[in-house]
């Protein structure tokens, strides 16, 4: 599938320093690489509640990426495996044991579940792998739980509350009231959130914890609805904040006097409640497909295969595969050490970020934007679903290294 000019020109340009590295070692790197060929796995939930956001989404997107890279570097062998955890951290841990022991998988990417990064993470820092995060949310992995292979290329709960919180507290919405999933991810969240609140004057009302996947809300919105709280936020995704808004129209609260809130909020999300159910509500993003000619682009090519326009964590799988191939071809050798050097000696600059460097913490550090769902009347194009309240700045976005408890941190 050719690529698009603009797309070309932003890859050959953020290349050209690490393959002059590479072509002085002519053929050598493929030889250097164990088993002759780079393994990829690729995990997350494929046929769960959060299959939609990334899925088999990121596994179309990895592919793009090596097929990509492939153009620029065709004598190194490069395979995509992939599994489906579940939503299971024992299931998740046991297939990427096997895939790091003996199956020969260099790197794994997406993952998706916190609970399930938790569990990963063990495994990369044990074996010294790498692993690469998009849409995991717990501050956990790059906070006490960071390891210097686990990186975290999309969000985590601190960027997704701290524009949100601080935002709506400005405008007066200073009480707020939780629905949360039940796992590593919701509980992470609705810690981060009320700690903003606290530091920003506000105050948590409450909180109460669904089950992944649930399907009846509405005992949680019941108890939102007498917590009084200005603010009612959801820290789920796909089908659970889906079903959540749905009832939440249901149930006549979107025309009530609190404001729904979805702290974390997908384009595949959207595109299933509809913008008539989604109006209004608002979202922090560190990607979007129509940001720009060569967003659009990708997603162009995406799009063909795929049959939806890509979510930001699949576009962020994209992006950090792509990096990593780069770094290998850099390196010579898929050895972990070799490869990671490079990886963060060298800036992502491409339609996912632009001059984005890994932080002492393992996260990617780029910008963000906070965007809220059109109203159905605003729609001028198919997947066209957010419009850019405004951008926010890496600086902005992030917990400042110095008030980091990742170890890695406080080291430097």
């Amino acid at each position: 599938m050719p690529l698009r000019g603009g797309l070309v020109c932003a890859l050959l340009k953020s290349t050209v320093g690490v393959f002059a590295a590479w072509a002085l070692m002519a053929g050598s790197s493929a030889a250097q690489l164990s088993d002759g060929v780079v393994k990829i796995g690729v995990i997350n939930d494929q046929s769960g509640p959060l299959a939609d956001l990334a899925g088999p989404g990121s596994i179309v997107a990895a592919k793009l990426a090596v097929e990509d890279f492939q153009k620029l570097a065709p004598s190194i062998k490069v395979e995509i495996v992939a599994a489906d955890h579940q939503n299971k951290p024992d299931v998740g841990a046991q297939i990427v044991r096997r895939w790091y022991g003996v199956d020969g998988v260099d790197m794994v990417v997406d993952v998706g579940n916190s609970a399930v990064a938790l569990a990963v993470q063990a495994l990369a820092r044990e074996r010294n792998k790498l692993v690469i995060y998009s849409a995991v949310g717990t501050a956990e992995i790059t906070g006490r739980q960071c390891a210097p292979t686990g990186l975290a290329w999309l969000h985590d709960n601190y960027n997704l509350v701290a524009g949100p919180i601080r935002k709506l507290k400005s405008q007066g919405l200073d009480t707020w009231f939780f629905i949360a999933a039940d796992y590593a991810f919701g509980r992470n969240m609705v810690a981060e959130s009320q700690g903003m609140l606290a530091s920003v004057g506000g105050k948590s009302q409450g909180s109460v914890f669904h089950p992944l996947g649930n399907a009846d809300y509405g005992s949680f919105l019941l108890q939102a609805q007498t917590s009084g709280a200005k603010v009612v936020a959801f820290a789920n995704a796909g089908e659970q904040l889906v079903s959540a808004m749905k009832q939440w129209n249901e149930f006549g609260m979107g025309h009530g006097p609190q404001k729904a809130v979805a702290l974390l909020m997908f384009l595949t999300d959207v595109h299933s409640m509809g913008l008539e159910v989604a109006k209004g509500l608002t979202t922090i993003t560190a990607w979007y497909w129509d940001l720009d000619d060569e967003t659009r682009a990708f997603a162009k090519r995406f799009f063909t295969v795929h049959r939806a326009m890509p979510t930001a964590p699949q576009a962020a799988v994209y992006s950090s595969v792509l990096h990593y191939l780069k770094a290998v071809a850099a390196a010579g050798s898929d050895d972990t050490d070799r490869v990671l050097e490079r990886m963060r000696a060298t800036a992502v600059d491409d339609f996912y970020a632009r001059g984005a460097m890994l932080r002492a913490d393992s996260k990617l550090y780029h910008d963000f934007y906070l965007v809220q769902a059109k109203e159905p009347k605003e729609l001028d194009k198919p997947w066209a679903y957010y419009k850019i309240v405004e951008k926010i700045a890496a600086k902005d976005a992030y917990r400042p290294l110095s008030e980091s408890d990742c170890p890695l941190a406080s080291s430097k």
